[in-house]
């Protein structure tokens, strides 16, 4: 697998990083780019706007985006890790030279920064308001400016000119003498230059060195003494060695001073993930412990980090909460312990014949009082520490008024919630997981970000994932108030997180052919193995989950048996519209519900605002789920439950009887052209449909598929809608309407308490 590809890339389109105007803000990120990191070979570009979602499912690499461009500048931590974040293939090549490959470049948008950028580097301000910032495994940085072309090359059409300027000039004015000698042997060389030039052809640095030297050797020791031909000559040696230095110039990002500027003003990236969700009882030994320690993993690190911020954030050191907590048993152990690590053996037989003679010592009057007071200090620590916690979180979170106590026992410290629907003190680990989620990265987010939070870019792996649907709903709404002041990017895989109003803030994440991990806002762009194509699945569920809503806000849902008799009475309902035979003042949608367990829960959540049931027509053998509904949920409106024997007129009919059973046997034989008889020579008008398919498998020894039904609904549906109204008799389009008809009656029966539903 290839890795390493040129430092440099090509500039493509630029896209709009936050909707204000740019003069009015600091820098944004615009679109970043991952490479030769973990599972990434080459990201490709990736926009990003205000809010941006990275949809993929698991394992396509979506953390593997986040961590590289929080390692670009981290408001805290994000050291480089050899031995997680370089891919497995280099890791040898890029341990010998981690200089030599970068792993990730981001653009931004310099906003208001644009004219001091500008200044320090020596460009005119369109070309200074994008900026590309790189890092290297090696941990430098490399600025460039990629509105900034900077010619490597002279054009040698520009070179000629200046050659014929200077040999016009010096053919033009009369003299004679020293000046008349130096005219024209300055006239014949640079004539003699001039044919060595390809007119279509880049000069480079080197060869206008060349030309700049060969001029000069034309002017003499002393050029008072040629006149103006020696003038003529000195501005032409000026023109190309100025032309030269222009070549050799250093990019302006490569300057110390712009560098310096566009990495301070270069936004934090904060980046957070579920691995570092508090709990509600913590041990202060081991926090102590884990805050000191560099060799933990992922969680573990995780949650030490949320613990370190959240003890900054009250103003706390865990060590300070662990001594003032200590009794007098805890200061006699550590006062042995002290002494047995510095005097051996002999402090350990010490202490042995101390209590052998005296017994247990026991305490002071003034040790007792310094512990009391210790533990008083340590109680009004927690208390200014909870009130601290509970104004921050109010002040940035208003979906609830949660309180928060922070309690010391001993070596344990626990939190503790109430708010004003659970007045009773909870602790924190029993309370939901959104709950813990938000406090956990409202900590993280409000330390990490050190008071310019204003400007961080927030990277969310995984947010949400325990939370509700509406929920996550709710948290993709507060995503949009968060990107009021910070630029915010996300991953997830549930369609919850891609509202269908915001589907431009979608980016698909998949592995590419190559095992690599790729990114595209193309979201109809194909996504490499079969197994892998869940990011678009994602976002189109949260377009059918949004259209869906929609429709069942202005509708009138009908239940059936399944998707087959869905199929059928909508093929039905587009013809009849199309005959101009019905229009219903509210759609009918055909929703399949399946067992009785179902469709009583289907029914319930169908209910309109009113209370009114929706209709639920039953197909033969669902008389047990019949009498169910009919003395439970329908017991107040049995009219609603309406068999379609009754609408065909066939007993045990079904949902094929409503359409001609020649035109299904035609459809039935072009699925099925293995039998020698023809299933439309066999059909009769006298029974029901699906009882003559069934004989006529059997006798021509054919198993039909188990979701043969389903394969027929959809080539009639195909098949009748080609046809249109046209195609069918008369008779039969007005016994449809009569049917859709008492489908689309106004007589809903009682309302019912959709509570008591």
């Amino acid at each position: 697998m290839k890795h390493d590809r040129p430092l440099t890339a090509a500039v493509g389109p630029i896209a709009t990083a936050m909707p204000d105007k740019s003069a009015d803000r600091d820098m944004a990120l615009v679109r970043f780019r991952v490479t030769n990191f973990r599972s990434v070979v080459d990201s490709g570009w990736v926009d990003v706007g205000a809010v941006s979602a990275l949809i993929g499912v698991n394992e396509s690499g979506k953390t593997n985006l986040l961590l590289p461009l929080w390692k670009l500048n981290p408001a805290r931590g994000g050291e480089i890790d050899p031995t997680s974040d370089f891919p497995k293939a280099l890791f040898t090549t890029i341990r010998s030279n981690p200089a030599g490959f970068q792993f990730v470049e981001a653009e931004f948008d310099a906003g208001n920064r644009a004219g001091e950028i500008a200044e320090l580097a020596g460009l005119p301000p369109e070309e200074a308001r994008l900026v590309r910032v790189g890092r290297f495994y090696d941990g430098t940085h490399v600025v460039t400016f990629p509105r900034h072309r900077l010619d490597r090359r002279a054009d040698a059409a520009w070179v000629i000119t200046q050659i014929d300027t200077a040999r016009s000039q010096l053919s033009g004015a009369p003299s004679s003498g020293p000046e008349q000698e130096l005219r024209d042997r300055a006239i014949a060389a640079l004539a003699e230059l001039r044919a060595g030039i390809d007119r279509g052809a880049q000069l480079g640095p080197n060869e206008l060195i060349r030309l700049r030297d060969a001029v000069g050797v034309l002017v003499p020791a002393d050029p008072a003494e040629a006149g103006s031909a020696a003038s003529i000559l000195m501005e032409l040696r000026l023109r190309l060695g100025e032309r030269m230095s222009e070549l050799c110039a250093a990019d302006p990002g490569s300057r110390p001073e712009v560098r310096r500027a566009v990495l301070a003003a270069m936004p934090p990236f904060v980046y957070y993930s579920n691995y570092g969700n508090l709990d509600s009882e913590i041990y202060l030994p081991h926090v102590v412990e884990n805050l000191a320690r560099e060799d933990l993993g992922a969680k573990e690190a995780a949650k030490a980090r949320t613990l370190k911020v959240l003890f900054g954030f009250v103003g706390l050191e865990p060590q300070e909460v662990l001594e003032l907590g200590r009794d007098f048993r805890d200061l006699r152990e550590a006062a042995e312990a002290e002494a047995i690590a510095r005097d051996g053996a002999v402090a350990r037989l010490r202490g042995l014949i101390a209590r052998l003679a005296g017994g247990e010592p026991r305490p002071e009057a003034g040790e007792l009082a310094r512990i009391a007071e210790a533990k008083r200090i340590r109680s009004i620590l927690m208390q200014s520490a909870g009130t601290k916690l509970t104004e921050r979180f109010g002040d940035w979170w208003k979906q609830g008024d949660y309180r928060f106590r922070f309690e010391a026992d001993g070596n344990h410290f626990r939190i503790w919630v109430a708010d004003s629907r659970r007045p009773q003190e909870i602790e924190l680990e029993s309370r939901s997981t959104g709950l813990q989620w938000f406090l956990s990265f409202f900590l993280v987010f409000m330390v990490e970000s050190q008071g310019a939070h204003r400007r961080a870019v927030l990277l969310l792996d995984e947010p949400g994932q325990s939370l509700h649907p509406l929920a996550q709903r709710d948290l993709s709404a507060f995503f949009d108030q968060l990107a009021a002041s910070n630029q915010l990017i996300y991953t997830a895989h549930s369609p919850f997180l891609v509202d269908a109003d915001r589907l431009d803030r979608a980016r698909k994440v998949y592995v590419d052919a190559d095992g690599s991990t790729r990114a595209t806002g193309k979201l109809r762009e194909a996504e490499g193995a079969d197994s892998q194509r869940g990011a678009a699945y994602a976002v189109r569920a949260a377009l059918t989950l949004s259209v869906a809503e929609g429709m069942l806000r202005g509708c009138q849902p009908v239940l059936v048996a399944g998707e087959a008799e869905q199929l059928h009475l909508g093929t039905l309902r587009t013809v009849l519209t199309a005959a101009g035979l019905l229009a219903p003042r509210r759609d009918l949608v055909f929703t399949p519900a399946g067992a009785s367990r179902i469709a009583g829960v289907a029914a319930s959540l169908m209910a309109g605002r009113d209370g009114a049931l929706p209709l639920v027509l039953l197909s033969p053998g669902q008389e047990a789920m019949a009498e169910e509904l009919r003395t439970g949920l329908y017991a107040d409106a049995p009219e609603k439950l309406v068999a379609l024997s009754e609408l065909t007129g066939v007993a045990q009919g079904t949902v094929e009887d409503l359409l001609p059973p020649e035109f299904l046997a035609d459809q039935l034989d072009r699925l099925e052209r293995r039998p020698e008889t023809r299933l439309a020579d066999v059909i009769g008008r006298a029974e029901p449909f699906l009882p003559q398919v069934e004989r006529w498998a059997a006798a021509q020894r054919l198993a039909l598929p188990a979701d043969w039904r389903l394969g027929l609904a959809r080539r009639v549906r195909d098949r009748a809608l080609e046809m249109g109204p046209a195609g069918f008799p008369r008779e039969r389009l007005e016994r449809w309407s009569v049917l859709f008809g008492r489908l689309c009656a106004e007589e809903l029966g009682p309302r019912r308490d959709r509570r008591a539903a």
